[in-house]
């Protein structure tokens, strides 16, 4: 789509939404209303202009789908949804490294960098991305689901981000903590990353979700220091202190108290994955823990996603 300036020069939905004039990080910090207004006002234009950038790109760009992840996970994920008694195998492939944290390989590190690059390409595309500002604001993170304001609108991504909750996490969350049913229609989505001097911890917190899914994105040769997660566990009063690999990911409940620690080199790159019921409801205190079938449990919510978003 292209519109005619005052010169009489013909300007794309995309040009014009590189020219965008962002809000301060000091405006997003104190949420100041401007903020929101300018990802409001804004939200057909860019969502139009990714439409138009994958259009050019397409051809030349990686199209993200589930070929990007372990073999592993996608075979055992692929035979579950066939026949739900086999996701045993799909149990199999998490490992419980901190009480109520499980542990496992999510993307094939050897396909990452193909991926990387194509979030790169995202990057340079100009195109406004709002940062997440929830506990803090990360400058280089972005929003991935479409409830949230300047999102990650691009249609190939989306698709997969919706593979991703739907086709992986939902069910394997049922499975690993079968409390979270019923909390779990709705879904939330931000990247994150820390590099020293610019965002480099996270303070003690645990997440407005039923389940987190906090996928590592670096490559297999891209080596960081420090930034450990530290889970708390509540019964020993201890934490237990966490590294991440390459494509690997920890699945928790959002009750889970966890710190990231100050990065000390390198970088580090995550996408966070959320969960939760319908208007942003919780479990809370003691939840019986949900009788669902396998068949259920391989299943997708029959309800609508709603507009409400943690932040």
């Amino acid at each position: 789509m292209n519109t005619r300036t005052t010169s009489g020069t013909s300007t794309s939905v995309l040009e014009r939404a590189i020219a965008l004039e962002v809000p301060s990080r000091e405006a997003m910090l104190h949420r100041s209303p401007l903020v929101e207004n300018f990802w409001t006002q804004n939200q057909q234009l860019l969502s139009t202009a990714w439409d138009e950038w994958e259009a050019l790109t397409g051809g030349q760009l990686l199209k993200p789908d589930d070929s990007l992840l372990d073999s592993r996970l996608r075979d055992a994920v692929n035979a579950a949804w066939e026949d739900p008694t086999k996701e045993i195998e799909v149990e199999k492939l998490w490992s419980e490294v901190s009480p109520g944290v499980y542990e496992g390989q999510f993307f094939d590190p050897e396909r990452l960098a193909e991926f990387r690059a194509y979030l790169e390409a995202v990057q340079a595309a100009g195109i406004p991305l709002r940062p997440p500002y929830g506990i803090a604001l990360n400058r280089f993170g972005a929003m991935l689901d479409q409830r949230s304001e300047g999102f990650l609108a691009a249609p190939s991504f989306q698709d997969f981000y919706t593979i991703m909750l739907d086709h992986y996490m939902r069910p394997i969350a049922r499975l690993l903590f079968p409390e979270v049913a019923g909390y779990d229609s709705q879904t939330f989505g931000f990247s994150i990353q820390y590099e020293p001097g610019v965002d480099t911890s996270l303070q003690l917190h645990s997440d407005a979700s039923a389940a987190t899914l906090n996928i590592n994105l670096n490559l297999p040769d891209e080596s960081f220091t420090g930034s450990e997660v530290d889970f708390y566990d509540p019964l020993s009063g201890k934490a237990n202190r966490l590294t991440f690999k390459p494509g690997m990911a920890m699945i928790h409940k959002g009750t889970v108290a966890h710190a990231a620690r100050p990065i000390t080199s390198g970088k580090r790159t995550n996408f966070v994955l959320w969960l939760y019921g319908d208007r942003m409801q919780l479990p809370r205190g003691h939840v019986p823990q949900a009788s669902l079938s396998a068949k259920e449990r391989w299943s997708l919510p029959r309800v609508a996603k709603d507009k409400f978003a943690p932040f």
